[in-house]
């Protein structure tokens, strides 16, 4: 009786895609649990930013402590201060907010210094106006409660601001100061909740943080394109082994 030939060909071709597959498994699967553990963390931060913006407003820590304050750890905390509003106002336009569920239509939010009882200057945005900008001038003294906020990152797709009409596209409070001799102002800037000027504009308002977390149908995406490549694989092995039987 003659002995089957052992296709050690085919069998040698399997160990290179194998490895490959093995590879491509592997960091599908520490996709997905990374997913996972960023799922976890953004769970925490939510939490944490809605202590801080539910929490009573306490009163602004003093100017030598800000270069001490995080975005990561303060941004959304409510804080008082008294203030006399300056002149000077310029303006961010806004499509709608998220964080602001009054606001669905597009308008501008007023941005304004304001000098703190030592001479300090902090930037103020005073809250949202219509299309036409028109609103009665204020100034003086004021008790302003509101959320510490910081500047939005550079966008490489456009330019912070419209310089021939004084309209910013990203809200830059300290770009804002340089453009339009503020002074040096602090590293955030007070986004006003209260009080509501008697004409009503510009409109402050609570906010509603919220942060999209959607760790969760990534890590499933990963996990899915792994068991995915596993059975592909399975197949592609099933199809070699049927291929590899002797007549």
């Amino acid at each position: 009786m003659r002995a089957p030939a052992e296709p050690l060909p085919r069998r040698r071709g399997i160990f290179g895609p194998a490895i490959v597959a093995l590879v491509a498994f592997l960091i599908l699967i520490a996709l997905g649990t990374w997913q996972l553990q960023r799922k976890a963390w953004k769970e925490g931060l939510i939490a944490d930013i809605q202590r801080r913006s539910a929490a009573v407003p306490v009163d602004l820590s003093r100017p030598e402590t800000w270069p001490q304050l995080r975005q990561e750890n303060d941004e959304f905390r409510r804080v008082k201060l008294r203030v006399e509003l300056r002149s000077g106002e310029t303006f961010a336009y806004t499509s709608g907010s998220s964080l602001r569920p009054d606001i669905k239509t597009p308008g501008y939010f007023v941005f304004a210094p304001a000098r703190l009882p030592d001479g300090r200057v902090v930037v103020i945005n005073r809250g949202y106006v219509g299309l036409d900008r028109q609103f009665p001038p204020v100034t003086g003294s004021v008790d302003v409660t509101g959320y510490l906020r910081w500047p939005e990152p550079p966008h490489w797709l456009f330019s912070a601001e419209d310089r021939s009409g004084n309209t910013w596209i990203l809200r830059d409070h300290r770009a804002m100061a340089a453009r339009n001799d503020w002074g040096e102002v602090g590293p955030f800037y007070i986004d006003q909740e209260a009080p509501v000027p008697e004409a009503g504009v510009p409109r402050p308002g609570p906010i509603r943080p919220s942060l999209p977390n959607n760790h969760l149908q990534y890590a499933l995406t990963w996990y899915g394109l792994a068991a995915v490549l596993a059975a592909v694989f399975g197949f592609w092995l099933r199809g070699r082994a049927h291929g590899a039987r002797p007549d």
